[in-house]
């Protein structure tokens, strides 16, 4: 059912070329992914961890056409995620739950979707499985040894070689006492997939009492771990930019991407306000800007509904998966109306700004912002190129902020004003590229966000029409 927010087909990502057999690789300089030929590579992800499962073929077009049209690139989904949990096939991932028996019947099923997702230009983000299966909690699936694990990483890597696949161990836990373990399916992918394939590891959110947000508390230096993952938590006004700014300054230098922040539609039980409210559109992008200007290498993106594939009407999606409901029964939408979202849509705006700009050249710089409006989440994130042809502000608000206009070469600076709700401009003047400049924005408010583009006059940036 189409929601206010449906759109047209936008033409720029309405028909990638086929990216099987594509071959991604991190940048000389450590900071961004690039194919094999060089060309930067922009991370989009949206999150769909039940899709290997939950949806039939049909339902699999459906989705990847959609996710096209508003300009995902990467198509993040669980492999493993409950020994006891069936594909709508009625086929469990592992014979017996034993690694060293994969289900043929499933990974057939399996085969189809990474091709298709291939073949419509869509790179897929697979969490080997769930942390459950490597670190004992409270659903005893503990079945992975550092043997087994090897084995299982060479099984997937050897597969899915000639596809366009990007691996996350972790399954959303903490490696604390199995780190050999994971490293052992890290080193199987590798061997497996002939060191085509990238791996990172995909670790649980900050919480009470845990600070380790993301892989490089763990794996930063290890040689197996070809980009840092983030998941930033899906609570209200988390100050993400501060993850990301952790990990850019790390040495080596490796690409990092929040690759799980918040949810759109996410109930968030944790908030700078008080009560308990749902993340909105405004949210999503805060985080996404945030991320993207502070120096991360993408960012992943998730519809509460659509990583579950929640439909109230179909006793095949209406449940959770089996034993990780993590809340579920809260959504409020099916997931074909929660594809439609207006932060999804906002994802998409994002990556045509960032695509028109050499997004891969911006250096995060707080000292280009002179003046702030404010703390927390009234925080404005900038970016500038490397040889001063332009730079990035996103203000959350819309509220006054003042700018270092030395930071931009060339001795004439055009200023743009670009909404992130629509992907509209609006022209702000010419200035000089001496002191401090203060930006007041076309409107300020809860939801007003608004990014500051300024561009080198001589290097005629472009900028759309109308």
């Amino acid at each position: 059912m189409p929601t206010p927010f449906t759109k047209p087909v936008d033409p720029l990502f309405a028909s990638p070329d086929s990216v099987k057999g594509m071959r991604l690789e991190v940048s000389p300089n450590g900071r961004y992914l690039v194919t094999a030929e060089g060309r930067p590579f922009f991370y989009l992800g949206d999150t769909a961890w039940e899709l290997l499962k939950r949806l039939n073929h049909e339902e699999v077009d459906v989705y990847f056409k959609n996710r096209i049209a508003k300009g995902f690139t990467v198509i993040q989904a669980y492999m493993l995620r409950g020994l006891k949990s069936p594909n709508l096939y009625g086929d469990l991932t592992l014979v017996d739950g034993d690694p060293a028996r994969p289900n043929e019947a499933f990974f057939e099923n399996t085969d189809y979707v990474i091709n298709r997702a291939n073949e419509l230009g869509l790179v897929m983000g697979i969490v080997t499985n769930s942390g459950q299966h490597v670190r004992k909690g409270s659903l005893d699936e503990q079945v992975f040894t550092e043997s087994n694990a090897f084995a299982f990483g060479k099984f997937l890597g050897t597969r899915y070689r000639q596809n366009a696949v990007i691996w996350f161990l972790g399954g959303d836990r903490t490696p604390e006492g199995h780190e050999a373990v994971w490293a052992a399916m890290a080193g199987g992918l590798k061997e497996g997939s002939a060191g085509d394939h990238l791996v990172s590891y995909h670790g649980p959110g900050p919480a009470p009492g845990v600070i380790n947000y993301s892989s490089s508390f763990w794996f930063h230096d290890a040689d197996w771990l070809d980009f840092n993952v983030i998941q930033s938590s899906h609570a209200w006004g988390t100050l993400n930019y501060e993850f990301i700014t952790h990990d850019y300054d790390l040495t080596p230098a490796k690409p990092t991407i929040d690759m799980e922040t918040r949810y759109e539609n996410h109930p968030a039980t944790v908030s700078w306000t008080a009560g308990k409210k749902r993340i909105d559109a405004h949210q999503v992008r805060e985080a996404a800007y945030w991320n993207m200007l502070a120096g991360a290498a993408g960012n992943g993106y998730g519809a509460w509904e659509v990583r579950q594939f929640y439909d109230a009407g179909n006793p095949r999606l209406s449940t959770p998966d089996y034993a990780y409901s993590f809340g579920e029964p809260e959504a409020s939408m099916n997931w074909r109306e929660a594809m439609d979202c207006e932060g999804a849509f906002g994802m998409g705006y994002m990556r045509r700004l960032l695509e028109l700009r050499p997004w891969y050249l911006m250096v995060p710089d707080r000292r280009i912002v002179a003046s702030v409006p404010g703390i927390l989440e009234d925080h404005v994130q900038a970016a500038r190129a490397e040889d001063g042809s332009f730079v990035l502000a996103y203000s959350p608000f819309g509220n006054p902020f003042g700018i270092r206009m030395d930071k931009i070469s060339g001795a004439k600076v055009m200023a743009h004003w670009y909404d992130p709700r629509t992907g509209g401009w609006q022209p702000i003047g010419k200035y000089s590229n001496t002191g401090v400049q203060e930006f007041v924005a076309p409107s300020c408010g809860e939801r007003d966000d608004w990014v500051l583009v300024l561009d080198d006059a001589a290097k005629a940036l472009p900028i759309p029409a109308g």
